[in-house]
């Protein structure tokens, strides 16, 4: 039985971190290489050998219009804006390129029951405030089985046409009431609702039950 034990090779953690970790160490060593060469017409020309190296890295096609333009903007950002060469394409400035972009405000909307979304709020306000008759029929219809429809996303026990009609005459301080005789269309259910209904089926079924 061999004892001897092998180690494994420690990684060197004092290498310098990758600015663009998808074209790997060689390409950022090559272009710290590139970046000492005198000469600037080799240096060019060392420039768009490792260009075409990172072209045939990346997975995205060729033909793209700006895939070219952006291969010469990351073997800028790689050199951390220091190779000098001609640039045959605009490069984007260091602090444009590297900044980052403002947070976009998230609009806060007062919702009273989040499961019907700030949109069928708005709906029923709206159709609080109709008064042509035609379109305020074909709204309480879409309004009515759209609040169906989010009440079953939501949980589909609390489905109930009593709730939507209870539901709708608050929303509208009373002004919409939907009729008893109201007929609501099917629920629209998508796979992963019927795998929940099944699983659900499945757990009453198997719940105990005395001998």
């Amino acid at each position: 039985m061999n004892n001897e034990q092998h180690s494994m090779p420690a990684y060197n953690s004092n290498q310098e971190a990758l600015l663009m970790p998808e074209y790997g160490r060689m390409v950022q060593s090559m272009v710290q290489a590139a970046m000492e060469i005198p000469d600037k017409a080799a240096r060019q020309q060392c420039a768009r050998y490792i260009v075409s190296i990172m072209a045939r890295m990346q997975d995205v096609k060729s033909e793209r219009p700006d895939f070219e333009h952006k291969l010469w903007n990351h073997l800028a950002r790689i050199s951390h804006y220091q190779l000098d060469i001609d640039y045959p394409v605009d490069i984007v400035p260091e602090q444009e390129a590297l900044a980052h972009p403002a947070p976009m405000a998230y609009p806060m909307k007062s919702i009273r029951r989040r499961h019907y979304g700030y949109l069928t709020e708005q709906m029923m306000n709206y159709l609080s405030e109709c008064e042509d008759e035609e379109e305020r029929t074909e709204l309480l219809d879409l309004t009515a089985n759209h609040m169906r429809q989010n009440l079953f996303t939501w949980n589909p026990d609390s489905m109930d046409a009593d709730v939507v009609r209870q539901d709708l005459k608050v929303y509208t301080r009373g002004k919409v009431k939907l009729p008893q005789d109201f007929s609501f269309s099917p629920i629209v259910q998508d796979e992963t609702q019927q795998l929940m209904g099944k699983k659900r089926k499945k757990k009453k079924n198997n719940g105990w039950r005395p001998s």
